[in-house]
């Protein structure tokens, strides 16, 4: 989606300024939306696809005005409403009062530690079928609008790179976003080069890379 999270090449918002030693959580909420956040994933529900569009599907007031785990926790509501395992009146209330939908699964304390070293691998068995793109290749990419989730940066459409490595053939977040994980496709390093991407203010020397999917590419 064209949302306010796609900031890549857009002017206005000011330098990046990191903070010295920043720490972790800069208040006590901050880590419990965080717990919050990992412990309702983990029952089942919904991918980490699905759980990232639910953040970046803000009106750009809501999201340039929340700090980011604030967006943590409104996009955690839209979708624990969305599969039933909150009521609107129970958010409102803040303390459970109906009949909701059961989780799939609980992630006990002890099980947390195991649970995220092991992670949700995404790559899975082509079946036979072979990538497009080979590294050397010389692909354009496609000019892609649409109104759901896309990992292409608005910057990197319509664009002419190269492939640099095939990643393998993964789950693809666009379908996965939706809550379809079984729809997947190869993955490719792609390099641009600055110019090709911000004009004749970029060095020639600096080069860009991203990862693209197959349906984002054509061969140039």
């Amino acid at each position: 989606m064209n949302g306010p999270h796609d900031l890549g090449g857009r002017h206005g918002f000011g330098p990046i300024a990191p903070e010295a030693d920043e720490p972790l959580f800069h208040a006590p909420w901050e880590r419990r939306a965080l717990a919050l956040t990992l412990a309702a994933g983990a029952m089942g529900h919904w991918s980490i696809d699905e759980s990232r569009a639910a953040r970046e599907d803000r009106d750009p007031a809501d999201y340039y005005g929340s700090s980011y785990y604030e967006i943590w926790t409104k996009g955690l509501e839209t979708l624990l409403l969305r599969h039933g395992l909150i009521s609107y009146r129970e958010l409102r209330a803040g303390r459970p009062l109906d009949l909701t939908v059961p989780p799939n699964r609980v992630l006990k304390a002890d099980a947390v530690a195991p649970a995220l070293a092991k992670g949700s691998p995404a790559n899975r068995d082509p079946e036979g079928s072979t990538p497009a793109f080979a590294p050397g290749d010389r692909v354009r990419t496609l000019n892609l609008q649409p109104r759901h989730h896309i990992r292409l940066p608005a910057y990197a459409r319509e664009k002419t790179g190269t492939i640099e490595r095939v990643q393998g053939f993964h789950v693809f977040a666009d379908a996965s976003a939706k809550g379809d994980d079984h729809v997947a496709h190869w993955l490719y390093t792609v390099v641009f080069d600055a110019f090709t991407l911000w004009g004749g203010d970029a060095s020639r020397s600096d080069t860009v890379s991203i990862d693209a999917w197959e349906p984002y590419l054509e061969h140039a």
